[in-house]
């Protein structure tokens, strides 16, 4: 069971890259790991004028919407994990440091091998956890 749940959400998140990087996005790194968070996909977003944007992306799957939905599961404790996630990373990647940062999500559900994905940018705000 566990490799099949690793194995869809490897799908998963592989579809959610793929919409990034057609929306102009390339990676920085992906399911970057740190104590009490994990981050599904970093990104960098230049496709708007002016200073570009470190993007930390939450992929969630969900099979229906039945109880809401991946992205209703991104609750107030994911939250603050991720933004820990997030200052982790960036004192790794001291360049980046200075950079404005946004996180998404990525709301997944259906078939794993061809989800139906909603990308929501701006999900929440690190000062908002």
């Amino acid at each position: 069971m566990a490799v099949d749940r690793r194995k869809r959400g490897q799908a998963v998140e592989a579809a959610a890259r793929e919409l990034l990087r057609r929306a102009g996005l390339t990676d920085l790194a992906a399911n970057a790991l740190y104590r009490g968070g994990e981050l599904d996909l970093v990104m960098r977003d230049a496709t708007r004028p002016g200073t570009p944007t470190v993007v930390f992306v939450e992929v969630r799957y969900r099979q229906s919407q039945l109880f809401g939905g991946g992205a209703a599961s991104v609750d107030a404790g994911k939250r603050r994990r991720l933004v820990h996630a997030a200052l982790r990373f960036l004192q790794d990647h001291p360049a980046l440091a200075d950079t404005p940062c946004r996180f998404d999500v990525i709301d997944a559900q259906g078939d794993p091998a061809a989800p139906r994905l909603t990308w929501i940018r701006d999900a929440f705000r690190a000062d908002e956890t």
